[in-house]
């Protein structure tokens, strides 16, 4: 069973809206921990503070390499399908989702993936293998639309599409990183997958495992593995 999602051609007018979502799923204990609230102020601030840092070398180097916006911005679902607007480091052309459509989707399901996707910019390859693209969604998370670690934030389309079981990802809130991210990422290519790896974060999560996917995920990154 799919249940409707707002189109994203109406978000902007109607943000404060939620999209539908089964009455009789709940919300995960770890969205209302105060620990890993705790934990998503100060890692935010933390995140932010590197933003800060790194922020004017990026910019300079996405509007060398390519012309267009710094950022790219787009709606996405958060807790119980709420819409929010997320903006990362622009790695794209600007003309990205019309040539989409062009693209071989090397994924199974509802997840778009292309290893060489020649719309990648070179500067938004290096951005990607270091994550430093998402480094403007610390902001989310400390606003509280996402967590550190939670699930990857669907897309609207995305989840336009969702049968039953793939509402109960959206149980907790988005993170930055999580399961997928730290168990190969370009390396499950089956969004059905990715959905079960959602589903066992939700059920054998504590804040200390949290904390175990952070420094997890930090390492991760250095050695600049699964990225995509």
């Amino acid at each position: 069973m799919s249940h409707p999602v707002l189109s994203p051609s109406v978000i902007p007018s109607a943000i404060s809206t939620s999209v539908s979502f089964p009455v009789h799923h709940y919300v995960h204990p770890s969205a209302r921990s105060i620990f890993k609230r705790l934990l998503d102020i100060v890692g935010s601030t933390v995140g932010l503070l590197i933003l800060a840092v790194v922020f004017v070398p990026i910019a300079i180097a996405i509007k060398l390499d390519s012309s267009g916006p710094i950022f790219y911005t787009q709606y996405r679902c958060g807790l119980r399908g709420q819409p929010f607007k997320i903006r990362k480091f622009r790695s794209m052309v600007t003309n990205a989702e019309a040539l989409k459509s062009q693209i071989k989707n090397e994924a199974k399901g509802l997840i778009f993936k292309n290893e060489n996707d020649p719309r990648v910019t070179r500067v938004g390859r290096f951005l990607r293998k270091t994550s430093l693209d998402e480094l403007p969604q610390f902001w989310n998370v400390l606003v509280g639309e996402m967590s550190l670690v939670g699930t990857r934030p669907p897309t609207l389309d995305e989840v336009a599409h969702y049968n039953e079981h793939h509402w109960r990802r959206l149980n907790v809130k988005p993170g930055l990183t999580g399961e997928w991210q730290v168990n190969g990422r370009s390396s499950v290519k089956d969004f059905e997958d990715i959905v079960l790896l959602d589903l066992r974060y939700q059920t054998i999560w504590t804040p200390l495992y949290d904390i175990a996917l952070i420094l997890k995920t930090i390492k991760v990154v250095f050695a600049r593995t699964g990225a995509c």
